[in-house]
């Protein structure tokens, strides 16, 4: 089967993401439009402390209209590399560089209708390097066990897609450091 975008219309800029409509020629010749979010892409970190806890953070999300607790994350900035900004969204949201970090994996996270490609790391051997905070970023730092996250995870109480997703990418190196 062949696919073919034949045309990309941009009609709003962001500060993070623009939106397109994209045109694509199916296979069978039909050429429908999709709605797209041109996003540069993200990372998200599983920082894990001398204590054996992961450094959740606690913050509102607009898209919730509430809080969540979540993994550090940030959004990439026009070709930077993601093990940097890793390193770099690390030291701003809660205030620590880790001396191993170890990427896990990428993965689309909502391909139907974005481009947003996250880049998953695991951080440990952690120490303090802080970095100022975005503006609009109020972020309270939550240490929570290995084996607590993961039955906070199956419990249904976490509700980050990107959280989730890389506690279970994290798992088979995390169960034999915390006993979970």
């Amino acid at each position: 089967m062949e696919y073919e975008i034949i045309g990309r219309t941009q009609f709003y800029q962001g500060k993070i993401f623009n939106l397109q409509k994209v045109q694509v020629r199916l296979p069978d010749g039909r050429e429908p439009t999709y709605e797209m979010v041109e996003h540069p892409g993200a990372v998200a970190m599983i920082p894990l402390d001398s204590e054996g806890n992961i450094l959740f953070v606690r913050q509102f999300r607009a898209g919730v209209g509430g809080e969540l607790l979540e993994i550090p994350a940030g959004t990439l900035h026009a070709g930077e590399d993601p093990a940097l900004c890793a390193d770099r969204e690390l030291r701003e949201e809660i205030g620590m560089a880790a001396r191993d970090m170890r990427k896990l994996a990428q993965f689309y996270l909502a391909p139907g209708y974005s481009s947003e490609l996250l880049h998953i790391f695991l951080a440990a051997d952690l120490y303090p390097s802080s970095l100022n905070m975005d503006a609009d970023e109020y972020l309270h730092i939550v240490p929570i066990p290995v084996d607590r996250a993961y039955a906070m995870a199956a419990a249904g109480e976490l509700h980050d897609g990107k959280t989730l997703a890389a506690l279970l990418l994290a798992q088979p190196l995390l169960q034999g450091s915390a006993g979970t």
